[in-house]
């Protein structure tokens, strides 16, 4: 993953050489309006925060990535859920899911997190795209499979796929209780690789190599991962868990964002 940061709106974007050719990008916190514990690009339609701040924050975040670009959301409810994507979504009219993929150009997919893990997916010679927000929920009822079997609705060939995994909590900080990693295994005994122990009745889970080993066992070659720790990196990243611990009365979302252009 490369990080750069964008001098037009000091936007904070990692990016990844396995999507060149598409429009892309992980955002961070920096470069927004927001103030207070949303301070930075929040760009959170379901945050407390000032909606107006909201409403420029993605605008910037637009601007900064692919300039006249159409911004496209869903209402993420942690399903396995995807939608394809064929014109602008209106803000009141977003479907309830948690992936979007599409074929047609100057569309941004936008997936927003705090924590979960955001994942990117590009087919560059079929020019097909997909985007999902993988919580646990989400990424153990198969979201992302379901997100390669889209594209391929719309021609993809997921031999010719690439994955990029964004920033996410990070296991060293990702605590779960014993009756979580129970739900992970009863699933696949495999899933045990994921855990390891922490305090008692407790571990810590991987929840970024899960989410790529899902993608590499559905045929996946080409992922690849930012290893960057929302819940640790405060000064870049939001994270829900972080502003639980704190007691903080709201917490911000980050966007990753895909277009193809013409």
């Amino acid at each position: 993953m490369l990080p750069n940061r964008s001098t037009k709106a000091l936007l904070d974007i990692t990016t990844s050489p396995l999507l060149d050719g598409a429009k892309h990008g992980f955002l961070g916190r920096a470069g927004g309006v927001s103030k207070g514990v949303y301070a930075g690009l929040n760009v959170g339609l379901g945050s407390d925060d000032d909606r107006e701040a909201i409403m420029e924050n993605r605008r910037l975040a637009v601007e900064g990535l692919m300039p006249g670009g159409e911004l496209v959301t869903v209402h993420q409810v942690h399903s396995a859920d995807v939608v394809t994507v064929t014109g602008p979504l209106p803000l009141d009219q977003r479907p309830h899911a948690d992936a979007m993929v599409t074929d047609q150009p100057n569309l941004l997919l936008g997936i927003l997190t705090a924590d979960c893990v955001p994942v990117l997916f590009h087919d560059s010679q079929a020019h097909v795209i997909g985007a999902a927000h993988a919580g646990w929920k989400g990424a153990l009822a198969g979201v992302t499979d379901n997100v390669l079997t889209a594209m391929e609705a719309l021609g993809s060939d997921r031999a010719n796929i690439a994955c990029a995994i964004g920033p996410c909590i990070a296991q060293a900080s990702y605590e779960v209780d014993a009756a979580f990693r129970t739900r992970f295994i009863e699933a696949d005994p495999d899933n045990d690789r994921f855990f390891v122990a922490g305090k008692p009745e407790h571990f810590q889970f991987d929840i970024e190599d899960y989410v790529a080993a899902r993608l590499q066992k559905a045929g996946i070659a080409k992922i690849d991962k930012t290893d960057l720790d929302t819940y640790a990196g405060e000064d870049r990243y939001f994270s829900y868990r972080r502003s639980c611990h704190r007691n903080e009365p709201g917490y911000g979302r980050q966007i990753s964002l895909l277009g193809l252009t013409e």
